[in-house]
């Protein structure tokens, strides 16, 4: 995987709390999740149990807000940050009890309340009790199973640590009760592409049957999204796994393999066109570089490496650029 993919593997960790909190982004230590939910309503709701769970998740909110910046002062770097750090783990748990009480009152008032259930196994799964976090994503499936929240926030976890088979039924099912949800769509068609052999197996195809499959998902989400880099990346990163279609003659072959390019490297330029920042941008200039040295255009891949000057980047570089010198080298001696 690459560098760029690490922002494809944070996303299938998105979750989805309920209504309440409609299309807010929760940071969570390093991680952003979008939340997608069923319905969004913008008015205080009237029902008085509604307002209890709404006060309950500001507050989850506003818990998660503060241990942030806590995570944050301990990655300063200042001489304080190791202090901080040593203190970490007793300052969240004191954080986080009032708030996981206050779920479990509400619950136990309101057993069959789905959303609820959502909220506090999206609350569980922060603080990394995933168990208990299936747990009640399953309850709140089996109370309200046309909501496709529970399904895709299974999926999501199943797609971590299996069955994955189990995980491409929920997503199936997900995108079934909510077919104009592009984070479903998104989060299957990154979970194909991952777990190639798994899927193989549950849509009897090949390899490139589970490529042509992810990329099917893929173009589902663009349709709803096309101006989401992560996405529009993901895209881009499965040609790297694509084969050139068959052909009988020398010359056939050669057009396949240009026509591949071609669609990769477009691929990476509608990614390029939607990067915002210069780390997201020269991220891509490296896989066009790659995909330039594929194809023997050297002083093009140089040119976009030049580009490249993050650190974050420079071991990517460095073993780009050695690529080029030994495949030149290899060309001027010729074959032995």
């Amino acid at each position: 995987m690459s560098e760029l993919l690490i922002g494809t593997l944070s996303f299938l960790l998105a979750t989805n709390k309920p209504a309440a909190l409609t299309n807010l982004v929760l940071q969570r230590t390093g991680l952003v999740r979008v939340i997608a939910a069923a319905t969004a309503p913008e008015a205080e709701p009237t029902d008085p149990i509604e307002r209890e769970l709404r006060v309950i998740l500001k507050a989850d909110n506003d818990a998660q807000a503060e241990a942030d910046e806590w995570i944050r002062a301990t990655e300063t770097g200042e001489k304080d940050a190791e202090l901080l750090k040593l203190t970490l783990k007793g300052r969240l748990e004191q954080r986080f009890q009032p708030i996981r009480k206050r779920y479990e009152e509400f619950i136990e008032k309101h057993p069959k309340h789905p959303g609820a259930r959502l909220a506090y196994g999206s609350f569980l799964g922060d603080i990394g009790e995933e168990e208990q976090q299936v747990l009640h994503y399953e309850k709140a499936r089996e109370l309200d199973p046309k909501n496709p929240a529970p399904w895709n926030n299974l999926a999501n976890i199943y797609g971590h640590h299996g069955p994955i088979d189990k995980a491409f039924e929920y997503y199936e099912k997900a995108v079934e009760l909510n077919p104009l949800e592009p984070v479903y769509w998104h989060n299957f068609a990154t979970t194909v592409f991952l777990f190639r052999k798994d899927a193989q197996e549950r849509w009897k195809v090949d390899e490139q049957g589970v490529f042509r499959k992810a990329m099917e998902l893929y173009g589902k989400a663009r349709e709803l999204k096309p101006h989401d880099f992560i996405l529009a990346s993901d895209i881009a990163e499965t040609y790297y796994g694509i084969k050139p279609d068959p052909a009988p003659t020398e010359a056939g072959k050669k057009q396949s393999e240009a026509r591949l390019v071609s669609e990769a490297m477009q691929s990476w330029t509608n990614a390029l066109d939607l990067a915002d920042g210069p780390v997201e941008r020269q991220g891509v200039l490296t896989h066009l570089a790659r995909w330039h040295v594929r194809v023997g255009r050297y002083d093009d891949a140089r040119r976009m490496l030049n580009e490249v000057t993050n650190t974050v980047y420079l071991a990517l570089r460095q073993r780009i650029e050695r690529s080029i010198t030994n495949k030149v080298s290899k060309a001027s001696t010729g074959p032995k």
